[in-house]
């Protein structure tokens, strides 16, 4: 039966950090560098994912305020098949429509209504402040999602561009290292071939 020595655990340390008679004042501060540079990219996506959230909220909400659906009658029958169109087609086709508004006055622009709806039908379109029927507003869960979606392409960009900001200054510190490297090397280089009896 043979028996397995003890194993020692020893802890684990950043080299960076830890005593050595080879480390440099560029080693701590390149260490720095790396670790401000990830901390920071995490807090400035997260943030910046945020703000993005909150302006898209916002805008979806000031967007609403400028826009209010009125009830209006189409004043011809819509056509019973949409016209071909992109892949964004909802399959909805244009119709001209008539509303009255609440201090009296009529206005008529097209919407987009379904296909088929025979003239005098009531539909509902939005409108904005010139009287223009517009696109309904985003609100609910499509808002919610939207506002989401622009945080979460955001916070990565952001981060990224923080993070290319620390990987920049940590490429000129490592630059500037081998320039002293160099320069220290011209100077031992000589010395070193006379230790060495001409031979290294």
């Amino acid at each position: 039966m043979t028996r397995t020595p003890p194993t020692t655990v020893t802890r684990v340390r950043l080299w960076r950090w830890r005593r050595n008679p080879l480390r440099r004042h560029s080693d701590v501060v390149e260490a720095w560098i790396v670790l401000a540079g990830w901390v920071l990219a995490l807090v400035a996506g997260v943030v910046a994912g945020l703000v993005a959230v909150q302006t898209s909220e916002s805008a979806f909400a000031a967007r609403q305020a400028r826009v209010h659906p009125v009830s209006a009658v189409l004043t011809d029958g819509a056509a019973r098949t949409p016209a071909t169109g992109g892949g964004y087609d909802d399959g909805r086709v244009w119709a001209a429509v008539r509303w009255t508004d609440r201090d009296g006055s009529v206005h008529t622009d097209r919407a987009k209504v379904f296909p088929g709806a025979p003239a005098g039908s009531r539909v509902t379109v939005w409108t904005n402040q010139t009287h223009r029927v517009v696109p309904a507003p985003v609100t609910g869960t499509a808002a919610d999602l939207q506002s989401a979606l622009t945080g979460a392409l955001v916070a990565p960009a952001a981060g990224a561009l923080v993070w290319g900001a620390g990987w920049l200054v940590r490429n000129r510190l490592i630059r500037r290292r081998m320039a002293e490297w160099d320069a220290e090397w011209k100077q031992i280089g000589p010395r070193w071939g006379n230790f060495s009896g001409g031979r290294g």
